[in-house]
């Protein structure tokens, strides 16, 4: 009898074994047909995106200037530096206690250093409100520019940028030998005021906002870019002449 009973449940539990592995490849084959037919629809999605055309280039922000349009810059009395014959002008509208334009610095000394007389470099003042120690530093580059010492001013504040103060910018002025008390005057003066109030509303009404931005030969560079970015528009502008 118990030979009997055992016989009969290893049949059973064959059976049911038997029954599970056909279930079991029933389900896997309803799975794996599921998923060939998601894949096919991945597909033709797939598809469908590679054949859509590509979306139109981002146009620039608005009321930034259009790096693909040339603006007339004037320089008026601004601080220039290099040859009054250079083909390529840049022009930099920068703030002393940005740390991006300290960062190009090296950047437009290079490219001094390159293009030699072909370049020359003009200086705009575009003092951000955020920064609050910058405005009396203009103050000083443009009191050092009334005596035609504002590059020896701008690069000596550009050369220690975390020493901001106006009797850091006094020390440069005897350092450089401006009369001092003419800088005293004019670093206080409403004329120096207005100069630097005057760049910052060119800026405003081209749309620059940051710094440093730069117009070269009135082209829109925004940032503190790679020497390559700008070669290529010098090297664009100077292939027109």
């Amino acid at each position: 009898m118990q030979g009997n009973s055992s016989g009969g449940a290893l049949v059973a539990a064959a059976l049911i074994l038997g029954a599970s592995i056909v279930g079991g490849a029933y389900l896997l084959a309803g799975a794996m047909d599921r998923g060939s037919a998601e894949l096919a629809g991945l597909n033709k999605s797939l598809k469908t995106v590679a054949a859509a055309p590509a979306p139109a280039a981002r146009p620039s922000a608005p009321g930034r200037p259009d790096p693909g349009k040339v603006y007339e810059i004037e320089l008026g009395d601004s601080p220039v530096r290099g040859s009054d014959s250079a083909k390529i002008t840049i022009v930099e509208w920068a703030d002393f206690q940005c740390p991006f334009c300290v960062r190009v610095t090296p950047t437009l000394e290079k490219i001094d250093e390159e293009y030699g007389d072909k370049v020359r470099f003009a200086f705009k003042h575009l003092p951000l409100s955020m920064h609050t120690k910058a405005r009396a530093a203009h103050q000083a580059a443009e009191a050092a520019h009334r005596q035609g010492k504002f590059w020896e001013m701008h690069d000596r504040i550009f050369a220690k940028p975390k020493d901001l103060s106006e009797e850091t910018y006094l020390r440069y002025a005897n350092e450089i030998g401006l009369d001092i008390e003419k800088y005293k005057s004019d670093f206080s003066s409403s004329s120096v005021r207005k100069v630097i109030d005057a760049d910052l509303a060119k800026a405003r009404e081209l749309g620059v906002s940051g710094t440093p931005s730069f117009f070269i030969n009135g082209r829109f560079l925004s940032g503190a870019q790679p020497y390559n970015a700008f070669a290529r528009v010098i090297d664009e502008e100077l292939a027109k002449n």
